[in-house]
């Protein structure tokens, strides 16, 4: 896929996701390019947990839960989010953390292949995948083993011991895109289930989960889904699965809460995953922002994130050759996420000098510059600008300041 250089303006005016630019709370002349780290706050969210906090909180109070829906609001949720994945209602919930899901899955999963002993993942995977792996692996004594091999070799490493396959489906560095359906076939040929983390998939590329046969999945809120920061994550579980237990037993996955019963009793269905209290105020700001991706296109977004990517690479090519940047991201655009990475030996410094020029990216180290590509607010116009303001950076050498040296803890 080829944007032409001279048709940046008719791209703009003839983007049919155009409209949705002006449903985000985005000031003026800034150029927000990490998306896929934390999504732009849709206007009505504001407006929404306002209405949560001085209505159902302030005057419902404790009736709320009924009367607000607040109980059954991490189902509700989780039905908006399996419309977006080729899931069926009933299989998804929305709830904790991506973190404390993926070790709900992955228990799960272990325990329908009890016999076998490792629970297998790639290297360079999102740290918090492989934490949860060790952990698991920690806490058991040594009955299972927690083990990465090079990105290419996985499939390889399939074998009658693997319990679970745990991989990400948009690498987060990268933004490679790992065939579900053919990784999860080449797994269930060796009886191995396997877990996707789609934190970076959700809400920007065309997920199918029923149609690949996957076992589970889990992701974030707060990425292109737009749920605002610290949002609640989300757990998939094959209807086909959810007689497995996971080792999180919390009160919201009894069969009765209420009931307040010394013993747990699993309840049936997708709500046995859940865990504990729901998060009223961060389900409600995710709800806004799943009801703005319901209105949306998702074949004319990744159409729009394709040619954004290219455009960005192209852009990149023609303006900052010679400053040193390697392109780490796919040039294929099919097998490229909703993102562009670039490496870069002083890349934190430079995506430091970027924001004071009102371009937000982020950096992943070593030396990893990453650009988001949010379709429903990015510009084509947004693109050029913004590497003409590395240019810039790079021209004028701004990122050697010594203020931009200092690490600070979040990147």
């Amino acid at each position: 896929m080829t944007v032409g250089f001279t048709d940046i303006a008719a791209l703009d005016a003839s983007d049919p996701l155009r409209g949705f630019r002006d449903e985000f709370q985005l000031r003026e002349g800034l150029i927000y390019l990490d998306g896929n780290s934390l999504g732009a706050a849709p206007r009505a969210t504001a407006a929404r947990i306002a209405e949560v906090v001085a209505n159902q909180w302030g005057e419902g109070l404790i009736t709320s839960w009924l009367g607000a829906e607040w109980s059954t609001a991490p189902q509700r949720i989780g039905d908006k989010i399996a419309s977006l994945l080729g899931a069926k209602p009933g299989e998804i919930v929305a709830a904790d953390s991506t973190s404390v899901n993926i070790f709900k899955a992955l228990t799960a999963a272990i325990s329908l292949r009890p016999q076998r002993s490792t629970i297998l993942s790639e290297a360079t995977n999102f740290p918090t995948d492989v934490y949860m792996m060790q952990g698991i692996e920690a806490f058991v004594g040594g009955r299972l083993r927690a083990v990465t091999v090079d990105p290419g070799a996985v499939l390889e490493r399939l074998d009658n011991d693997v319990a679970v396959l745990l991989l990400t489906q948009v690498h987060y560095k990268s933004g490679l895109v790992r065939d579900m359906a053919e990784v999860t076939r080449r797994a269930h040929a060796k009886g191995i289930p396997v877990v996707w983390d789609l934190s970076y998939s959700a809400g920007a590329i065309p997920v199918d989960l029923n149609g690949a046969n996957v076992d589970f999945a889990v992701g974030c809120g707060y990425k292109f889904l737009n749920g605002g920061p610290g949002a609640p994550a989300f757990i998939f579980v094959a209807e086909r699965h959810q007689a497995a237990t996971p080792v999180l037993s919390g009160w919201f996955g009894h069969s009765s809460p209420f009931a307040f019963e010394e013993d747990y009793r699993p309840a049936t269905g997708i709500a046995r995953f859940l865990c504990g209290t729901p998060q009223v105020l961060g389900l409600a700001a995710l709800e806004c922002g799943l009801d703005l991706m319901g209105r949306v296109d998702l074949a004319e977004l990744r159409r729009k994130s394709l040619a954004l990517g290219d455009l960005f690479i192209e852009r990149m090519e023609l303006r900052c050759a010679g400053f040193g940047f390697e392109l780490i991201s796919q040039r294929d655009a099919a097998l490229r996420g909703s993102q562009v990475s670039f490496a870069h030996p002083h890349g934190y410094e430079i995506i430091q000098a970027l924001k004071q020029r009102d371009v937000i990216g982020d950096f992943r180290a070593p030396d990893v510059l990453r650009f988001g590509l949010t379709p429903l607010y990015l510009r084509y116009a947004d693109i050029v600008e913004a590497v003409e303001r590395l240019r810039d950076i790079c021209q004028t050498r701004a990122c050697d300041s010594p203020d931009h040296r200092h690490r600070a803890a979040v990147t």
